[in-house]
């Protein structure tokens, strides 16, 4: 049975969180693409691939009774895109259902919901996931962690970790999931 992508509902919770953490979900130092995992989740996004951590997208509660300090928990519950943003963008790109979408060559092509991942270095490594949550004059404005940032630039260039070789990886989220 399909179900939709709800965008709405994705930038809302971005822009309900973007500064803090919620409390039903772990919390990272390096916290962006958790953030967005959430946001599409938030959206209706369709979870897989359980209980291997390699496969799919998806989180449990069990990490609740690991929960540790410093940002580690014993009982990691939760696949490696769900907290990974190289890992995410690879499931992006791979995945034939649930949460699926289309990678796509230039920012005018996203909407508010999409996603774009960074790689700061242009080594083929990517460093930081955030999610549009605004267009405006065909830009895109977005919300991430890590470092919060609300209503920015997607171009990231007024950004420490910016740099000349900064590669950017757009994607468009499927309305529908199957």
């Amino acid at each position: 049975m399909a179900s939709y992508y709800n965008r709405q509902a994705a930038v809302q919770y971005a822009r309900n969180w973007w500064k803090g953490r919620n409390p039903n979900y772990p919390s990272f130092q390096d916290d962006c693409t958790n953030f967005i995992s959430q946001c599409l989740r938030a959206g209706g996004a369709p979870m897989s691939g359980y209980p291997n951590r390699a496969r799919g997208w998806w989180i449990t509660d069990g990490w609740k009774s690991g929960r540790g300090t410093g940002g580690y928990y014993s009982n990691e519950t939760w696949s490696y895109s769900w907290t990974v943003s190289s890992s995410l963008r690879w499931y992006l790109e791979s995945a034939k259902s649930g949460l699926t979408a289309k990678r796509v060559q230039s920012p005018s092509e996203l909407n508010i919901g999409d996603v774009i991942f960074y790689d700061f270095q242009g080594d083929g490594r990517i460093d930081h996931s955030t999610i549009v949550t605004s267009i405006v004059n065909g830009v895109p404005y977005i919300h991430a962690h890590t470092v919060n940032s609300q209503d920015r630039h997607y171009d990231y260039s007024n950004s420490h970790a910016y740099t000349p070789n900064t590669k950017y990886y757009f994607f468009k989220i499927d309305d529908v999931f199957n």
